[in-house]
């Protein structure tokens, strides 16, 4: 180890991945893919293939207990997983589940937070399969690893986005960005006066988007039942500019996204407004929607019209086009990713 130093920030979480990595090569053929998109792809057959991503929550930076029922975090955890396997148009089958626990929690917190990693292995039909358990000095971790399944022609990535493809997101953005600031919000209130009851009234949908996010393993069926394999995909887990990023990073092109196609829900805008926020540039940089965000080509449009779960937002351009947000009065900003961070 040399005397220079230099800080995380300056990398940022995807240039670290990508500093530490550099020197890794695939020895294994059954490796089809390996770091860099939402989920790593193994051979299992000539036909299939085996998508594998894995996740960690930190107490203290990914979640605070003050506001998040453990319950409610263990279903979240698994979710957001589900979620990466979702990002690579597959299904997913099993889970590993490990955690780092401090002795200030009993074993009655630790079966709260189980009943939540059970209630969301119903729901996404997944088979918890193993893990591990270990103490911790400080707080709580939970790290998940989720395994899926898809045909190998159906695997979407983030580089398979072509010029003038559309640009497609499910559901509605930047609500739970919200609920997080009304929480927040009413923790500080707490926190000075804790006598003073929180006020919640009126916030039950953004609130509920933050700590209990679903996975949209329905649109990965209604894709199939479209017969439409997007050109590229991801989840919204860390803002929809990162994300719209990443896509076109990825496959070397650019991007116009509109502001009036942007789905928000009216009451994140209210609250946004009422937080004096821009409510696209939540959706924007606001993160942890856990959507899919998606390409598709322009034949595809008539099959995807007029769904309710999906919204065409923009389209793709060639790279030296770059990547434009389009304001309601028709003007071009220049995109930049000012979502998540984890070391800044």
């Amino acid at each position: 180890m040399s005397d220079k130093r230099t800080e995380l920030d300056t990398l940022g979480e995807f240039g670290l991945i990508d500093h530490l990595t550099k020197n890794f090569e695939t020895l294994n053929s059954s490796t089809q893919f390996g770091i860099g998109d939402d989920a790593a792809v193994v051979a299992l057959s000539e036909s299939e293939s085996q998508l594998i991503s894995t996740d960690m929550l930190i107490e203290g930076v990914h979640f605070n207990l003050m506001y998040m029922p453990l319950k409610h975090l263990g279903y979240k955890a698994v979710a957001s997983n589900v979620s990466d396997i979702c990002a690579m148009n597959g299904v997913a089958e099993q889970i590993t589940v490990s955690i780092a626990v401090s002795n200030r929690f009993p074993i009655e917190a630790l079966e709260e937070l189980y009943d939540g990693i059970h209630a969301a292995c119903k729901t996404y039909n997944v088979d918890l399969i193993g893990g591990d358990t270990s103490s911790s000095l400080s707080g709580l971790t939970i790290s998940i690893t989720a395994i899926g399944r898809a045909k190998k022609e159906e695997i979407t990535y983030r580089s398979g986005a072509k010029e003038n493809d559309l640009l497609v997101s499910t559901g509605d953005l930047g609500a739970a960005y919200m609920g997080l600031q009304v929480l927040e919000r009413e923790k500080q209130v707490f926190e000075a006066s804790p006598d003073i009851q929180p006020d919640l009234d009126g916030h039950d949908y953004i609130i509920g988007r933050q700590l209990k996010p679903e996975a949209r393993v329905d649109v990965v069926g209604f894709l199939k039942q479209l017969n439409v394999v997007p050109t590229s995909m991801i989840d919204i887990s860390d803002g929809l500019a990162s994300e719209i990023m990443h896509i076109c990073t990825a496959s070397g092109v650019g991007c116009h996204v509109y502001d009036e196609k942007i789905p928000i829900d009216g009451k994140t805008s209210m609250t946004a407004i009422d937080f004096n926020l821009d409510p696209a540039t939540c959706a924007l940089n606001g993160g942890e929607d856990y959507e899919l965000l998606f390409t598709v080509r322009q034949e595809d449009y008539d099959k995807i019209k007029g769904n309710p779960h999906m919204t065409v937002i923009g389209h793709i351009t060639d790279k030296n086009d770059g990547i434009y947000f389009i304001d309601k009065n028709g003007s071009a900003i220049e995109l930049s990713a000012q979502g998540w961070n984890h070391f800044k």
